[in-house]
C-alpha cells in the first residue's frame, strides 16, 4: 500500500467527486467542493489574499484525507481574533505574518477541517496532516499555524500532534424538542418572552413579510437572488467603518447555482420590495447564521429576520442547533447560549508558542468559569 501526501495551490487539482467523497451526511454546505471552489473561482480568496494550499493524502490513487488550508499575510477573514499576538510577536523581532491555516475563509462556523474519508482510521490520518501542517508552516517561513472552528475531538488530535488548544465563546440557539415556537417561547422568564413577542409582531404592523426563500427559487433564478442577497450584504457593510465585503456577487449566483439545498436565504419585503434579509447556511442538523443586511431601517427588523424567524423555522424543520456566528451578546435575551468553540494554534518560534500555551490555558479556565457562571445564573432564573 502505498501513501502520499500532497499540497495543492487550488481546489481544482483535486476532484469534486474526490474531495466530496470525504463527507458525511451530516458535514455542512462550507465544506463541500463547491463552496470552496466557488471563493476561489470568483476571486473572493485573492483579494482578501488567502493563497490555497490545500493538503490532501491519497492511498494507492485515492483520496483518503483532506484539509482545507491557506496561507494568509494578515488575519482579515479568518475570525481567530489574534492581532494581540501578531502585536506582540512584533514587539519581540519575530514575524507573525504569513500564517498558514485551516480554515473555511469568512466562515466562523464550527465542522470539520481534517477530513478523513469514512471507514478509514482517523488518528494516522489526522497525525499525518497535523505533522504536514507544521513542516508546511516552517518551509513556507510563517510565523504561526492555525486550525480554526474545528470540532472538539480534532482539537484533542491536534494537541496530541504538538499544537495547543483554544476556546472561544459563540452564542447558539439549542433545540430541545420544542413542540413549536411557541413551547419555545414558554420556556423564556415573562420579560424575554414578552420581549421576543413584541419585537417580533413589529414587522407585521409595519407590513413587512418576512420568508425564507424555498430551494428551487434559489436554484431557478441563481443570478436574481445573487444580485439581492449581494445588495444587502453589501448595504450592511458598507455602513460600518471597519465592514470588508469579502464575497461578491459571482460567489453567491455560483453557489446559488451549485449547493442551493445548503442555502437559507431570509428575506424581508414590504409592497414588494426587498428591504432586508439574511443569508445563512444549513446542514442536516444544524442553521448557521451568517450575513443580514437592510435596505431600509424598521425597529426590531434585525431581530425578526436574523432569529426570531429562523428559531421558528429550525423547530418546524427539526434542526438541532442554530449557530448565531460571532458575537453578539444581546443574542442571550433572545434565547442563544454561550457555547465554546475550538481551535488549534503552535507559533514556529519556540519561546512565543510557550509563552502562548501559558496564555490559552489561562484563556481555557476563564472561558469555563464563565459559561460555568451563565449557566448558574440561568437555572436561578429558571
Amino acid at each position: 500500500m502505498s501513501e502520499t501526501l500532497s499540497v495543492h495551490s487550488s481546489i481544482d487539482e483535486i476532484s469534486e467527486a474526490s474531495w466530496d467523497g470525504l463527507l458525511g451526511p451530516d458535514d455542512p454546505p462550507f465544506l463541500r467542493w463547491a463552496f470552496l471552489d466557488a471563493l476561489e473561482r470568483s476571486g473572493c480568496t485573492a483579494r482578501a489574499r488567502w493563497s490555497p494550499r490545500h493538503l490532501a493524502v491519497h492511498r494507492d490513487g485515492r483520496l483518503v484525507a483532506a484539509a482545507p488550508a491557506y496561507m494568509t499575510s494578515s488575519s482579515q477573514g479568518d475570525f481567530s481574533r489574534d492581532w494581540s499576538w501578531a502585536d506582540a510577536a512584533a514587539r519581540v523581532g519575530r514575524h507573525y505574518y504569513p500564517k498558514l491555516v485551516v480554515a473555511i475563509p469568512f466562515t466562523p462556523a464550527t465542522g470539520r477541517r481534517l477530513l478523513v474519508a469514512p471507514g478509514a482510521d482517523p488518528g494516522p490520518l489526522r497525525r499525518s496532516l497535523a505533522h504536514t501542517l507544521l513542516e508546511l508552516a516552517r518551509e513556507e517561513g510563517c510565523g504561526i499555524t492555525q486550525v480554526l472552528f474545528c470540532t472538539e475531538e480534532e482539537a484533542r488530535a491536534l494537541e496530541e500532534a504538538g499544537l495547543t488548544t483554544r476556546y472561544q465563546v459563540q452564542f447558539h440557539w439549542l433545540n430541545r424538542g420544542y413542540a413549536d415556537y411557541e413551547a419555545w417561547l414558554a420556556t423564556l422568564d415573562a420579560k424575554r418572552r414578552h420581549q421576543a413577542r413584541r419585537e417580533r409582531k413589529e414587522a407585521a404592523k409595519q407590513g413587512i413579510i418576512v420568508r425564507t426563500v424555498p430551494t428551487e427559487e434559489l436554484a431557478a433564478d441563481p443570478r436574481r437572488w445573487a444580485r439581492d442577497v449581494h445588495g444587502f450584504y453589501r448595504a450592511h457593510l458598507d455602513r460600518l467603518y471597519w465592514g470588508r465585503a469579502y464575497l461578491n456577487d459571482t460567489f453567491f449566483r455560483t453557489l446559488f447555482a451549485k449547493v442551493p439545498e445548503g442555502c437559507d436565504v431570509v428575506e424581508a419585503s414590504k409592497d414588494g420590495r426587498l428591504v432586508a434579509g439574511a443569508f445563512n447556511l444549513v446542514s442536516r442538523h444544524r442553521l448557521y447564521g451568517r450575513h443580514w443586511g437592510c435596505h431600509e431601517e424598521h425597529p426590531f427588523l434585525h431581530f425578526h429576520v436574523c432569529f426570531y424567524h429562523s428559531i421558528d423555522a429550525c423547530i418546524r424543520r427539526g434542526l438541532a442547533v442554530f449557530e448565531g456566528g460571532m458575537d453578539g451578546e444581546h443574542k442571550l435575551a433572545r434565547g442563544f447560549e454561550p457555547v465554546l468553540t475550538h481551535s488549534a494554534h503552535a507559533f514556529m518560534d519556540k519561546a512565543l508558542d510557550r509563552a502562548l500555551r501559558r496564555a490559552l490555558a489561562a484563556e481555557r479556565e476563564a472561558q469555563i468559569e464563565g459559561i460555568e457562571a451563565w449557566q448558574r445564573q440561568g437555572s436561578r432564573r429558571a
